[in-house]
């Protein structure tokens, strides 16, 4: 349609002869053509079962509506063809906003559907991309999913669950606006700082928030004793001076102890002791399965809390189902290496009930303890009056979820223990996506602890070095530590459940992503 005015049209005139949906146009001539972005057999049929996003280029805006410019168009589709955006075959994409110039090129907005095919399943969702400024065809880089139907008009209405962009322009503050329809009843905003996403799809920083040391990694196996097989999951505390980091280290028969090493500059492994400094000393964390089956203390956490270090972690078995339980340590004795001294262990989840991911809030709320654990793949907490008499958790009062569609979409984990700031508590998590991979998000907890007051859209680290692709699970970066010095906080991970690493932030920019 064309015209002066957007409610005074002149003309109307058929584009495509063929299936097609969702075209627009580029604002503005790219190497002087007229360009067109355009979703070529969005409907299913047995000669072209799968949509493509693709391009078509003219001098004269009167060539697109000339049947045979698209007829020689659609006969070489391919070469006009973006990069596939698809994830799986069943997944479903739609050109969704006109492309917005940006200082690092075209910002692509888009619709994309998971399970498309399967109206149980189906997902709908907003991705952003970048395309080349200079060629467009060019895909620089995109995000996964970071919108999907959650507000109740999203989810309520004509066809329920569907969020589906149409526009983004530039607002106030440097912010985008993202117009879309919602659940074909409504039409929407959504607003997203635009460095904040275009940060999202810098090339440069594949990394995500997270920088990678060098050095990494920085444990692995070794020798054929306590951490023969696998190391991983350390937590981490600062004393002193020096960065304690308490690792779960498993043997060749799958039995899970906790090793501790030392670093001063918080990279660099200055000392690595020879044995174990906890091991599994009750009934419900010796190995009663198989003789090679996986059982014993798994991925510690450690908060201090007056002059007493807690260090929770998941008690195993080999039989029952794995619970949470926790034992301290003074900090006195801890630095004096004594750690016979340890308490005995006490169990904090109910019996018969997966419950994992067991972290400390590092303070008190109103003279009790805020303890976070994972039930039913969502981080939950409970208040605990003490955590030597053996009372457990009853409660889930819900923290954060798993969010349908996005990254974290399977499950949800606390990783590192909550770390105060300004603002409340940074609660740093893992997340497991459709297809398994393990990440990192970061979310922002009132100074209750309990309270969600935000939560980034996208990971703020994922695995994409060999030594987190590649081990005894693929895929995988898992955190149970962090410390923070100045405005830097060093995250200590698994990767791939094989070895540990070390990657570093900037604390005021993670929370200047969550406020």
């Amino acid at each position: 349609a064309v015209g002066d005015e957007p409610d005074s049209f002149t003309e109307r005139h058929l584009i495509t002869p063929f299936n097609a949906k969702a075209a627009t146009l580029f604002p503005g001539r790219i190497d002087g053509d007229i360009v067109m972005l355009l979703t070529a057999h969005t409907d299913y049929t047995n000669e072209h079962p799968r949509p493509t996003i693709a391009l078509a280029r003219a001098k004269k805006m009167e060539e697109f509506y000339d049947p045979e410019y698209w007829k020689s168009w659609h006969d070489h589709l391919n070469d006009h063809a973006l990069p596939e955006l698809r994830r799986d075959d069943g997944d479903h994409v739609e050109v969704g906003a006109s492309p917005v110039l940006t200082e690092r090129g075209w910002l692509l907005i888009y619709s994309y559907v998971q399970n498309y095919y399967d109206e149980h399943k189906r997902i709908f969702s907003i991705e952003a991309a970048l395309l080349s400024r200079d060629n467009p065809q060019k895909l620089i880089s995109r995000t996964e999913s970071i919108f999907v139907p959650q507000e109740f008009y999203e989810q309520y209405g004509l066809v329920p669950n569907i969020v589906f962009p149409t526009s983004a322009t530039l607002g106030d503050h440097s912010e985008l606006d993202i117009w879309y329809g919602a659940a074909d009843t409504v039409c929407a905003k959504a607003s997203v700082r635009l460095r904040d996403l275009l940060r999202a799809l810098d090339p440069e920083r594949p990394a995500r928030t997270f920088i990678r040391a060098p050095e990494n990694p920085i444990l692995a196996p070794r020798g054929d004793g306590f951490e023969s097989r696998d190391v991983m999951n350390a937590a981490a505390i600062d004393l002193e001076g020096s960065i304690y980091i308490l690792y779960r280290a498993m043997d060749k028969e799958n039995t899970s102890t906790i090793g501790l090493a030392v670093s001063k500059d918080g990279v660099h492994i200055d000392e690595r002791l020879p044995e174990p400094i906890y091991v599994p000393r009750v009934d419900f964390e010796k190995k009663r399965g198989s003789p090679t089956g996986n059982s014993g203390c798994e991925d510690p956490r450690i908060v201090r809390i007056g002059n007493q270090l807690h260090m929770t972690y998941t008690a195993y078995d080999g039989v029952h189902s794995p619970a949470g339980a926790v034992s301290s340590i003074g900090v006195e004795d801890f630095l004096a290496r004594r750690f016979g001294h340890w308490s005995p262990p006490v169990l904090l989840t109910p019996d018969s009930v997966d419950d994992k991911d067991i972290a400390l809030l590092p303070e008190k709320i109103k003279g009790n303890y805020l303890l976070y654990h994972r039930v039913n793949n969502q981080i939950c907490a409970d208040l605990l009056s003490d955590l030597d008499s053996g009372k457990r958790v009853t409660r889930c009062i819900e923290i954060i979820g798993p969010r349908r569609g996005m990254w974290d979409y399977e499950k949800v984990g606390s990783a590192a223990p909550p770390i105060k700031v300004a603002c409340g508590w940074l609660m740093i998590y893992h997340g497991v996506s459709r297809h398994g991979k393990y990440r990192l998000g970061a979310a922002l907890l009132a100074e209750d602890g309990a309270t969600l007051l935000s939560r980034t859209a996208d990971p703020i680290f994922e695995p994409l070095e060999k030594y987190e692709q590649e081990g005894e699970i693929s895929n995988v970066v898992f955190s149970c530590g962090a410390v923070v010095r100045g405005d830097i906080v060093y995250l200590y991970y698994g990767g791939a459940d094989k070895v540990i690493g070390v990657a570093t932030a900037s604390l005021a920019h993670i929370l200047d992503a969550l406020t």
